[in-house]
Order: C-alpha cells, then sequence, then structure tokens
C-alpha cells in the first residue's frame, strides 16, 4: 500500500520553523505518510511573482489533505486573503476550531472543552460586490448567506457531535437584528436540530454569547454559527484556554482538507526559533484523525499534553525559556 501524501505549505514568517517541528513529529510517528512541499504567500510571491502557484493549486486538488503554515497577504489593494481563496477555491466549507484546556497552562479556567463550527464560505467575509467611493467616504460589502450552505454545516456540526459524543449543539446568530441573513442561518439550524433528537440543541444570540462564555464556558458544547461571528467567538474561546498558542484549525471540505495553526505568521519573532509549534502540532493531529490514523493522532496529543504538564523545554509564550527546537525535541521524546 503506497504512502499517503500530505501536501505542506510552509508559509511565511514563523511558518517554515513550526512547520519543520510538526512535520518531524510525523516522520517520528511512522504512519507511512509522504510530504510534498509547495509554497503560497510572501515567499512564492518572492520566487514566481505569484501568492499562489498553479503548482501549489495543482496538488491540492489531487491528493486533498494539506498541512499548511501561516500565510502572509500583502497590505493594499488587490490582494485577497490567501486562506480565504485557498478555502474558497475548494469548497472547505466547515472550519472546526476546538478550544481544549491543558494544565500548567495560563489561562482563567481549567475544564474548558469546545468545538466551534463555522461556515466558511459564505456571510461577511465572501464580500460580494464591495467598494469604495472615488471620494473615500462611503464603503460597502454585501453579506451572502444560503440555505443550502447553512444547512449543509449545520448538519456538519450535528454529525461531528453526534461521532465524539457530545451532547449539545449551540447555533449562534444575530437574528433579532439581521433578519434576513442571520435569519436564514436560524432557522436552518433549527430544521436540522429536529433530525438529531439524540443531541440537546439551542439557540443564543452572538453578543450573549460572548458574554457568557466569558463568564461560564462550561455550558458549551459544539457551537455552530456564520463566518465573521465563528472567526470571533474561536478566537475568544482560544483565549480561555491560553491564547492562540496552543489552538489548532481544520477547513474541511468533500474533496480537499486543510489543517492549520489559528495564528498567524508573527513576522516580529520570525527567525528567532521562539515559536510556538503546539498549535500546529494539534492541528496535526487533527489531520491525523482525518485520514484515519486515529492511534497516531491520539499518541502526538498525548506527547504534547505531557510536554505540557512536565513544563519540559516550553517556548516563551508558554512560560519556558525553551526554543521551538526544544519544545519539537521535548514532543518527540515522548512519541
Amino acid at each position: 500500500m503506497s504512502a499517503r501524501k500530505i501536501v505542506v505549505i510552509p508559509g511565511d514568517g514563523i511558518g517554515p520553523e513550526i512547520i519543520k517541528a510538526t512535520v518531524g513529529a510525523l516522520v517520528r510517528l511512522d504512519c507511512d505518510l509522504e510530504f510534498i512541499y509547495v509554497q503560497a504567500g510572501l515567499v512564492a510571491q518572492q520566487e514566481c511573482n505569484e501568492l499562489l502557484p498553479d503548482r501549489t493549486l495543482a496538488m491540492i486538488e489531487q491528493h486533498g489533505v494539506v498541512l499548511k503554515g501561516p500565510l502572509m497577504t500583502p497590505v493594499g489593494g488587490g490582494f485577497r486573503s490567501l486562506n480565504v481563496t485557498l478555502r474558497n477555491q475548494f469548497d472547505m466549507y466547515a472550519n472546526v476550531r476546538p478550544a481544549l484546556s491543558f494544565p500548567g497552562t495560563l489561562s482563567r479556567y481549567e475544564n474548558v472543552d469546545i468545538i466551534t463550527v463555522r461556515e466558511n464560505t459564505e456571510g461577511a467575509y465572501l464580500a460580494l460586490d464591495s467598494f469604495v467611493s472615488d471620494d473615500g467616504e462611503r464603503a460597502e460589502s454585501k453579506m451572502v448567506n444560503t440555505r443550502h450552505a447553512c444547512e449543509r454545516i449545520c448538519h456538519y456540526a450535528f454529525d461531528l457531535a453526534r461521532k465524539q459524543g457530545r451532547k449539545k449543539v449551540t447555533a449562534v446568530h444575530k437574528a433579532n437584528i439581521l433578519k434576513a441573513v442571520s435569519g436564514i442561518f436560524l432557522d436552518a439550524a433549527r430544521k436540522v436540530a429536529a433530525e438529531y433528537q439524540d443531541i440537546e440543541f439551542d439557540e443564543i444570540i452572538v453578543d450573549a454569547c460572548a458574554m457568557r462564555l466569558v463568564m461560564d464556558p462550561s455550558r458549551f458544547d459544539v457551537i455552530v454559527t456564520t463566518n465573521l461571528f465563528g472567526d470571533i467567538i474561536s478566537d475568544l474561546c482560544a483565549g480561555l484556554v491560553g491564547g492562540l498558542g496552543l489552538a489548532p484549525g481544520a477547513n474541511i471540505g468533500a474533496t480537499a482538507s486543510m489543517f492549520e495553526a489559528v495564528h498567524g505568521s508573527a513576522p516580529d519573532i520570525a527567525g528567532q526559533g521562539i515559536a510556538n509549534p503546539g498549535a500546529l502540532m494539534l492541528a496535526a493531529a487533527m489531520m491525523l484523525d482525518h485520514i484515519d490514523q486515529h492511534g497516531c493522532a491520539e499518541t502526538l496529543r498525548h506527547a504534547i499534553r505531557e510536554t505540557i504538564i512536565a513544563k519540559d523545554r516550553l517556548t516563551p509564550d508558554l512560560g519556558g525559556s525553551g526554543t521551538t527546537q526544544s519544545f519539537a525535541d521535548a514532543v518527540y521524546s515522548r512519541l
């Protein structure tokens, strides 16, 4: 049986450093993977004058599973977010972001275990018909949600909850004000929930959700919501467990899926060797689950968890004085 091919995009800033650490863990797990390296972002623009080269897109289309470092999109007109472009190009409609407490990290809560499922292709980030007036005094952008996409993401959230043995799905919306675009999502969520009688369903307005997450995150299990709200809520959840350094994300579609750290490229510390690879390693564990390598996934998560509990060679953001490589070596020693 041939090795499973994984497309690897090192990315910008700290991306190559944390990709190296993460691929090192995957190699040591010996899960019969083969890595195909391609470029995107500023590095790709410098090397071949394209932010998203044709070869990168072709490899993703051919192999379907991507491990991605953070990408930088140049500031200024004419450049759309590369992450949004990749998600839309391959219809990776479900953005899945778990927030899980790790003992010993700097956080306000000890037992957070929340998954945010975010619709990834529509809503505010689609930015249809965007323009700024000639005088710069007015900007417009159209927000579009479709029933198909709303029902699809809700089905994904309920299926995920059922698969993982979770008890409740909460739909987060703003249908009291955005009656059309948020109302269609809430209506879809209610319709889909009726098909899953074994899973509790509730709904909450997004601002009340933010308040209740801060006050008592234990009331949440799986959150499903639209694009903009999901982006904000998932970062809030990451803050509940100590920040983005341990926040992985997956972008799931029917033909392609991409796994990444939620944080950005952190150009201020790039090249210093102190970036925390934990979030990308956890994203790699999500990738292993996705390709049915569940044993390898659990081994990797356990090694990361034990490293953090032992405070062994951790990076500065986790309260240690170690480096990217020392953290990686500590994880490797526990695989």
